[in-house]
């Protein structure tokens, strides 16, 4: 972001959620009742109906339906879904697309969405979300499914205000769900259908990072999709422990857990502390990272484009020499600084620009320059660069002058036992950082090595009250267990504990099998512009849209690396009991 200071001529001082979502589908007996005739043929199409099902005719079944009335159709469809999945423990989403598509009714349509993401997850195969992105494709990049009661219900998730568009322009969403039925059919639809053990709070739950990839592995194997549990690391919402066990060929992971909910933007958050959990893709991105394939280092910068900042520059030595602004003429004069401006680049590196921790990244980045500015609410304690500047104008620059302001990760410490195979990850947290930089004549950015004292107050400010702001904000809470996740891959690289293991990290190496879901990568960003009037006629205005974390550099700095003797003792409790085949979790005792 920039600022520039301009003379100016001195002035004087109702929603409703969806009702009874689940109605028991599966296994529901279909009633129709008609007479005479009509009824001796209704009965007939039952006893046919029947048959076909009993006998796995599916798409006889799926016939008989289309033949029949709107009411009777959806109930016979519904039936044909939840059988097919009681048959064959799946059902493709784009089968359970071509049958809500036949549906009449769009409450039927809800409630089997719903019901289906409930039995799936129960089974350990519910992907609700590629089933709504499906359903939109299908229907169109609205679809509006009318309810019984008239009212419509828009299946599309809002992620805290920013979106990005298929051509990856990343904007403020101003657009707001109209009813409020996206969020409940969400949000009913993805509680965590958890076992009894794993819902449970835990303050040190264990994920065996080789147990769950062999698990991933076979999965994807059997053509399977990835259960809830595994994309959801069994609820972890913070790290605090690795460990790894030569003997058992073993890399556990350890930090407080809890069974999870959604939030009112889809994203899944611990029931107990409200933080957003650990994604397994977050983790599968970040092994890749830290690997000899990756770059060991990764981020995100929000840029204007250097030509048209030198129009800018040219622009407002122009409006300058035309004398002061009139006070009708500052909101427009700013308009026209960021209509000059144009989009922002945005640049990814070091993780795929379709990753889900890109999209984190550049949201947190982005919202951070919005609280900034003054666009976005940072909390009391965290006032924007205005309000800073208010307490004493005269610290504003009179230049032209880019101002940055960038996220990197913050901890105390990494301790470790003697023989470096356990490790306690301490005052895990996130800064920010500021500088002033100069702007030549060609509009290129001259880094100053230096940041202004208001420039310096917000980033101090941003920092010393960020767990403040990630309770209010959610994305800033993802940023920081991204952070933790890419300490833990630093870690694993920088020690060769998945040497020490024997673990070549199968499906989550670089080449593996496993390959996270893919979004539309940010490219590009509006400008957003906002201006202040200081003594009644100085204009300074700032105009918005980095992240970095070289994890490496924390995982082998020496001031940071200290050894331990406490630690052993929790990485012997730590160890795996007996379990089950196929259990890759367990709760330390």
């Amino acid at each position: 972001m920039f600022q520039v200071r301009r003379a100016m001529q001195p002035v004087s001082a109702g929603q409703r959620s969806i009702k009874s979502l689940c109605m028991g589908l599966l296994g529901t007996a279909a009633l129709f009742a008609s007479t005479g005739a009509h009824a001796a043929e209704t009965a007939a199409v039952n006893n046919d109906f029947e048959a076909f099902l009993a006998s796995g005719e599916f798409g006889a079944a799926t016939d008989l339906a289309a033949q029949s009335e709107d009411a009777k159709r959806d109930e016979m469809l519904q039936r044909i879904l939840f059988a097919k999945f009681e048959e064959e423990k799946q059902v493709p989403v784009a089968q359970q697309v071509g049958l809500f598509n036949q549906m009449t009714s769009g409450r039927s349509r809800l409630e089997s969405a719903t019901q289906m993401a409930r039995e799936e997850t129960v089974s350990g195969g519910a992907n609700f979300s590629e089933l709504i992105n499906l359903i939109m494709t299908t229907g169109g990049d609205d679809v509006l499914w009318q309810m019984d009661d008239g009212e419509g219900g828009s299946l599309s998730q809002f992620t805290s205000g920013i979106k990005v568009d298929p051509n990856g322009i990343l904007t403020r969403e101003s657009r707001e769900d109209r009813t409020g039925r996206v969020n409940a059919v969400e949000q009913k639809a993805r509680v965590a259908a958890l076992n009894e053990e794993m819902s449970k709070p835990s303050e040190l739950r264990l994920v065996s990072l080789t147990r769950l990839e062999r698990e991933v592995a076979r999965r994807v194997a059997e053509g399977k999709p990835v259960v809830e549990s595994m994309k959801q690391l069994a609820g972890l919402s913070q790290i605090q422990y690795v460990f790894v066990y030569p003997e058992q060929n073993e890399i556990v992971i350890g930090g407080p857990a809890s069974g999870w909910t959604y939030n009112s933007q889809g994203m899944p958050v611990s029931e107990v502390s409200g933080r957003p959990t650990l994604q397994l893709e977050d983790l599968v991105t970040v092994l890749r990272t830290f690997s000899p394939e990756g770059q060991s280092v990764f981020g995100c910068s929000i840029d204007p484009k250097q030509e048209n900042l030198k129009k800018v520059m040219e622009f407002v030595a122009e409006s300058q020499a035309k004398g002061p602004l009139s006070p009708a003429g500052v909101r427009s004069w700013a308009t026209k600084v960021g209509n000059v401006l144009g989009t922002q680049d945005i640049t990814v590196f070091g993780v795929p620009g379709d990753s889900r921790i890109a999209r984190v990244m550049v949201e947190a980045d982005y919202r951070m320059k919005l609280i900034g500015i003054g666009k976005l609410e940072g909390g009391s304690n965290i006032p924007d660069y205005f309000e800073l500047l208010a307490k004493d104008p005269s610290l504003a620059s009179g230049s032209l002058d880019a101002l940055r302001w960038w996220m990197t990760m913050q901890y105390e410490s990494v301790q470790h036992s003697a023989d470096r195979n356990a490790y306690e990850i301490c005052g895990s947290g996130v800064k920010c950082l500021s500088e002033n930089q100069f702007l030549n004549a060609g509009g290129e950015r001259i880094a100053t090595g230096n940041s202004e004292p208001v420039n310096r107050k917000f980033a101090a400010n941003f920092t010393e009250h960020y767990q403040e702001l990630a309770k209010q904000d959610p994305v800033f809470a993802d940023l920081q267990g991204i952070f933790d996740l890419a300490l833990v891959a630093a870690i694993i690289q920088q020690n060769e504990l998945d040497v020490q293991a024997n673990w070549d990290r199968g499906v989550f190496a670089a080449d593996g099998e496993y390959q996270p879901f893919g979004r539309p990568a940010p490219k590009k960003t509006e400008s957003v512009v906002n201006h202040r009037v200081f003594n009644g006629k100085d204009v300074v205005l700032q105009v918005a849209g980095g992240v970095r974390a070289d994890l490496a550099t924390i995982a082998k700095d020496p001031a940071l690396n200290l050894e331990s003797t406490e630690i052993v003792g929790v990485a012997d409790n730590a160890k795996a009991p007996e379990l089950p085949v196929g259990r890759w979790w367990w709760d330390a005792n």
